[in-house]
C-alpha cells in the first residue's frame, strides 16, 4: 500500500473511534503533524485506533502485532524506518497501567522519533 492508502484506510478506523471517545477533529486531526493533547478522551481515541487495528491486544500494547501490520501495509521505502521506531518505543506503554496512556506516550514517541514516516488517521 502506499501512504495515502494506509491514511485512506485509516479514515473507517477514526469513523469508528473518534463517536466512542467523543473526541472532535480539532482534538485528533492533526495527531499526525505531532499535536498531541493530553487529554483522557484523546489519549483513549489513540488506543481505539490501536484496539481496532490489532495493535492492542488484552489490555496491553502487541508490539509483534504492529511490526505485522507494518510487514503488511506499509510501502516498502517506510517500513525499515517505522519497525525501528516501534522497537525504539518499545518500552514506553509498559510504564503505563491504563491502556489509554500506553497507547498515547507510545504514539508520541514514535513521532518524535521519527515525524516523517509516522501515519496516524
Amino acid at each position: 500500500m502506499t501512504r495515502q492508502q494506509i491514511k485512506n484506510s485509516g479514515k473507517l478506523l477514526k469513523k469508528t473511534c473518534m463517536p466512542k471517545n467523543d473526541v472532535t477533529e480539532e482534538q485528533v486531526g492533526q495527531i499526525e503533524q505531532g499535536k498531541f493533547l493530553e487529554e483522557k478522551n484523546v489519549m483513549c481515541y489513540i488506543a481505539c485506533i490501536y484496539s481496532t487495528s490489532q495493535a492492542v491486544k488484552n489490555n496491553k500494547i502487541n508490539h509483534d502485532a504492529m511490526i505485522k501490520q507494518v510487514d503488511m501495509m506499509f510501502p516498502a521505502e517506510m517500513k525499515d524506518g517505522v519497525k525501528a521506531v516501534i522497537e525504539q518505543c518499545k518500552g514506553v506503554g509498559k510504564k503505563y497501567k491504563d491502556i489509554c496512556e500506553a497507547s498515547f506516550w507510545t504514539a508520541k514517541c514514535m513521532y518524535e522519533a521519527d515525524p516523517a514516516n509516522f501515519v496516524f488517521p
